[in-house]
């Protein structure tokens, strides 16, 4: 079975079988996309990744954090990329100190778009992130390995200089302003 194969089934499973547990929301999110900064690049790669997209996180008692995420952003090659998945973080820092400052590490499994990448054909991604931020606001670090711009997008063949991308998410948490959540500090 291929990489891709298995990369699909793993996310039709985390995709089923993670929103049906029987956890809450906690947290729901609207997400402005960013940044990027493509390293060592010395091509002139679109690194204003404007768009927009939302952020569900399951409630947990464990330091172990659900997310479910979808977006739409302008890509590297400012063109319109769409992207929707589920992540695993771990939280290892958490304060009630600066609103609940919080730090969690871990990894989003996701099917994504490109017109670059199979002609718009969704393919899938597992990818690193950090995030700090606290109930109110958060930033999302996400990066791309040399060999996955390489295998994926094939950047090397227009940019052969570039060691990865790092992008970067600003989130807004909405859920105290929708209807019975009350306004709560």
């Amino acid at each position: 079975m291929s990489r891709a194969r298995i990369a699909s089934v793993l996310l039709f499973v985390l995709v089923v079988v993670v929103p049906t547990s029987p956890a809450s929301a906690d947290k729901l999110s609207v997400v402005v996309n960013g940044i990027s900064y493509h390293v060592d690049s010395s091509y002139d790669w679109n690194e204003n990744n404007y768009g927009l997209g939302i952020e569900y996180q399951l409630s947990s008692q464990s330091r172990w954090k659900t997310i479910t995420m979808a977006n739409g952003f302008r890509d590297s090659n400012d063109e319109m990329s769409y992207m929707a998945g589920v992540g695993l973080h771990r939280r290892f820092v958490e304060s009630e100190r600066l609103a609940g400052f919080y730090l969690d590490v871990g990894l989003n499994a996701f099917l994504m778009t490109r017109r670059d990448v199979n002609d718009n054909r969704p393919f899938p991604g597992i990818l690193p992130s950090l995030t700090v931020g606290n109930r109110h606001m958060g930033i999302n670090l996400t990066y791309l390995p040399k060999v996955a711009v390489q295998e994926v997008l094939k950047a090397d063949m227009t940019d052969p200089t570039i060691d990865g991308i790092v992008f970067m998410q600003f989130k807004v948490s909405i859920d105290r302003l929708l209807p019975g959540a009350g306004l709560q500090p």
